[in-house]
C-alpha cells in the first residue's frame, strides 16, 4: 500500500527515495511500452517491481541485485 507523504512544501528529500523509483519506472516501463487495458499495465507492473527488487544488477551494490545484497549482510 502507499500512502500520500504530506511534508512540509518545498520538502523534498523525504520523498527522494519513492521520487527515484517512479522516475525510473515510467522510463523503464509506463514510456517504453503501450498497453491495451489497465489490467496489462497492472500485470507489467507487478512483474517490473519483481524485477526492480529481486533480478536487477546495480554498480553501487557491487554488482548484486538488491536482495542478495541484503542478505549477505543478514546473517553476517
Amino acid at each position: 500500500m502507499i500512502v500520500q507523504n504530506m511534508s512540509r512544501k518545498g520538502n523534498c528529500l523525504d520523498n527522494a527515495v519513492a521520487e527515484n523509483f517512479f522516475g525510473i519506472m515510467k522510463s523503464e516501463l509506463f514510456y517504453a511500452e503501450n498497453f491495451e487495458t489497465a489490467a496489462d499495465f497492472v500485470k507489467s507492473l507487478e512483474q517490473y517491481i519483481d524485477y526492480y527488487n529481486n533480478q536487477r544488477i546495480k554498480n553501487r551494490l557491487n554488482g548484486l541485485s538488491p536482495v542478495k545484497y541484503r542478505a549477505q549482510y543478514k546473517y553476517s
